[in-house]
């Protein structure tokens, strides 16, 4: 009997628990349906890893440069001298109205580095000498071509050595038609150093214009005369030096008289 009363008591519970006989009319299939919540499990997120490439090893490839084979440049040959006279001077300007430079014998060998642009003298590097000086050609031998080398226009005398007693003094031209009169003051010079005086001058006679160097071997010759007349494209012109045996002075310009 007991166990009869605890069946129905436990029956009239669990209808107590349910819905209503009226709330069940009204509740569809889905509110019966029971909804399951899903729980998400992260996933883990991958994780890479760099496997280093490899980096080639470079092998260097040497470039290679033309080297071009030079061609040896000939040396210039200046012609070659040997004095053929007995004896011959070597002097310090392209006339024999320069100073002597040096006593020349034959035999002598040297070669020719220029040549004087108003004569055929030649500027000469003798194998015995340590200096240049000019030379006639009338007084030696030329081997090789004379026109290979070059001519010189300008000599600068004040670079041969020291002149002690400078340029002289008083210099005047005066002209009686066709003749120019050139004077200037003695310059007092001791006996063993007078070499005199040294006119570098261009003139006009017949229509052609000369160069016309002349010396005067000691100090007492003051004065010079000389033919210059008119009919060139050039004008006359003139320089006088003073003349020791070290060397030339500085130049004194001639104030040159027009025709």
């Amino acid at each position: 009997m007991k166990k009869l009363l605890v069946l129905i008591s436990l029956v009239l519970l669990i209808s107590a628990c349910g819905p209503s006989p009226e709330e069940q009319a009204t509740m569809t299939a889905a509110s019966w349906t029971a909804t399951s919540t899903s729980t998400l499990t992260p996933t883990s997120t991958a994780t890479f890893t760099l496997t280093p490439s490899l980096t080639p090893t470079l092998t260097y490839t040497p470039t290679m440069t033309f080297t071009p084979s030079l061609t040896p440049t000939p040396t210039f040959a200046f012609p070659t001298v040997e004095v053929s006279a007995a004896q011959a001077h070597c002097r310090y300007g392209p006339n024999i109205a320069y100073l002597h430079a040096a006593d020349l014998y034959a035999g002598d060998t040297g070669t020719v580095r220029s040549r004087w642009y108003l004569s055929k003298w030649l500027y000469v590097k003798f194998d015995k000498l340590d200096y240049f000086c000019w030379v006639a050609p009338s007084v030696v031998t030329v081997t090789g071509d004379i026109e290979t080398v070059i001519r010189l226009s300008v000599l600068d005398l004040t670079r041969i050595g020291t002149n002690q007693y400078g340029a002289p003094k008083n210099v005047v031209a005066t002209r009686n038609g066709s003749q120019v009169i050139i004077t200037w003051a003695q310059m007092k010079m001791t006996k063993d150093k007078d070499r005199g005086y040294f006119l570098d001058l261009f003139i006009c006679q017949d229509d052609v214009y000369l160069w016309w160097p002349i010396s005067f071997p000691d100090q007492y010759t003051t004065s010079y005369t000389i033919k210059d007349e008119a009919g060139c494209p050039y004008p006359s012109s003139g320089m006088i030096y003073t003349v020791e045996k070290h060397g030339y002075s500085q130049p004194k310009t001639i104030a040159w008289p027009a025709p």
